[in-house]
């Protein structure tokens, strides 16, 4: 009889819990969605190449700020391209895009022209962000 007791007391106190007070629940606010985009380089820096070859990125942008950049499928030595990636993205990354485009990044030593093809494609992403956000596009091979 104790175990019957405890048992209701118990799904009592869970209905109770989980069930909603009437009058006194509150209305959701509706939150602006965030303005995101991506813009994919690789169509904008068709002439841009690293030590072997085009360096394509996807540029995650929200609210006007880069969230994140995504390096893309190339044949750079990985060795020396996750070096790049590793030091230049986060300069970037939490940055606006009015921001970004006045940063001057150096090259990795080592990774010259990798790091020169990378800064290339960010410039033109960021470039494109600002001249029309409506003709970005995500490519991810």
């Amino acid at each position: 009889m104790r175990k019957v007791v405890i048992a209701l007391s118990l799904l009592l106190l869970a209905t109770a819990s989980v069930s909603p007070v009437q009058g006194k629940t509150k209305k959701k606010q509706a939150s602006k969605p965030a303005k995101a985009q991506v813009i994919y380089t690789g169509d904008l820096a068709k002439k841009v190449y690293g030590y072997n070859g085009p360096t394509p990125l996807n540029i995650h942008i929200e609210n006007g700020r880069i969230v994140r950049i995504e390096a893309l499928p190339n044949n750079e030595t990985p060795q020396y391209f996750n070096r790049v990636a590793a030091k230049i993205f986060p300069l970037y990354e939490g940055k606006t895009v009015a921001e970004a485009r006045q940063l001057h990044v150096d090259a990795v030593t080592g990774a010259t022209y990798s790091s020169e093809a990378v800064i290339k494609n960010i410039q033109a992403g960021l470039e494109q962000a600002n001249s029309s956000p409506k003709r970005t596009k995500k490519k991810n091979k």
